[in-house]
């Protein structure tokens, strides 16, 4: 009786693993059917996109991501090689939790970023052809000694003063080297022949001798022009602007333009030599420099009436 209950359990167990297994068989058999079966969303994370507006809200993540990756080499220079390094910031950025270092640190990146690529440069250019010049790592030094309250080898307040009367100087200095530079030209340039200097100081070269009426100040002329510096760089031309003739009144442009255009008879072409007294001045005008001595050629097409 004992013997034949156990074999009887024994048959009941194993029928019943036997059963089981068949049954998770079938469930996994189910269930790749189903995966196979589903749409192409459901093949996800089903953590993540579990209803239509999750799969648009991933598919709107990644869609933003189109050509970030260039961007960030090209413009902001990250190494592709520390994109985790990227994500990380990023996340942090947007989970809205920042601690006191994090955003700290994100400040010293922005400004840094100004003072570098904006701040340094204006400063570089201020010094150009100067006897002083600023040195990057020195003014880095001095930026953060000031932030930190660091006072051991120049006080605030010492060092704007100085920085602006050294400023002052070197200004100077370039500016009497340019306008020397420009007055040796004109000297020079006086000796050559053909050359007229008028009791202004404008210089003038007759290249065609015009017939036509010579224009007043207050006249529309029509002119064709090439603007260069005394090395030679071209600044400015009619033909950059189109095939049609520059039109303006000669009381409307630089007093040497204004000189020079109402002496000319229609049909000229001159060279005229300006001294930065009757050119730009002590003023930047586009790609001219401070003090420029300028050298146009000037054809007078025409006067509209």
């Amino acid at each position: 009786m004992k013997k034949t209950f156990i074999i009887a359990l024994a048959l009941l167990v194993a029928g019943a693993s036997f059963g089981t297994a068949e049954a998770a068989k079938d469930k996994k058999k189910k269930k790749k059917q189903q995966e196979i079966e589903a749409p192409i969303v459901d093949v996800f994370d089903p953590v993540i996109l579990r209803s239509g507006s999750d799969s648009l809200s991933y598919a709107a993540g990644m869609m933003l991501t189109n050509g970030l990756t260039e961007y960030l080499q090209r413009q902001l220079k990250v190494d592709t090689a520390y994109m985790a390094d990227f994500v990380k910031g990023f996340n942090e950025a947007v989970s809205g939790v920042e601690t006191p270092q994090q955003i700290a640190i994100r400040a010293g990146h922005q400004i840094a970023d100004q003072v570098k690529n904006s701040m340094l440069t204006r400063m570089k250019g201020d010094f150009t052809d100067t006897p002083d010049s600023i040195i990057e790592q020195t003014l880095y030094r001095g930026f953060a000694d000031a932030i930190m309250g660091d006072t051991t080898l120049m006080k605030v307040a010492a060092a704007d003063e100085f920085f602006k009367a050294k400023q002052q100087y070197n200004q100077n200095v370039r500016s009497e080297r340019l306008i020397k530079v420009g007055r040796d030209f004109l000297a020079e340039n006086a000796k050559k022949e053909g050359v007229i200097t008028t009791p202004s100081g404008l210089q003038y070269k007759v290249l065609v001798k015009g017939e036509g009426e010579v224009p007043q100040t207050t006249d529309k002329v029509k002119v064709h022009y090439e603007g260069r510096l005394i090395d030679g760089t071209v600044f400015d031309a009619s033909s950059k602007h189109g095939t049609a003739p520059a039109t303006f009144q000669p009381n409307q442009v630089i007093k040497g333009w204004t000189e020079a255009l109402t002496m000319m008879p229609v049909g000229s072409k001159w060279q005229l030599y300006i001294p930065q007294e009757l050119g730009y001045g002590e003023r930047q005008a586009g790609s001219i420099p401070p003090y420029s001595t300028l050298i146009f050629d000037v054809e007078l097409v025409g006067i509209e009436k």
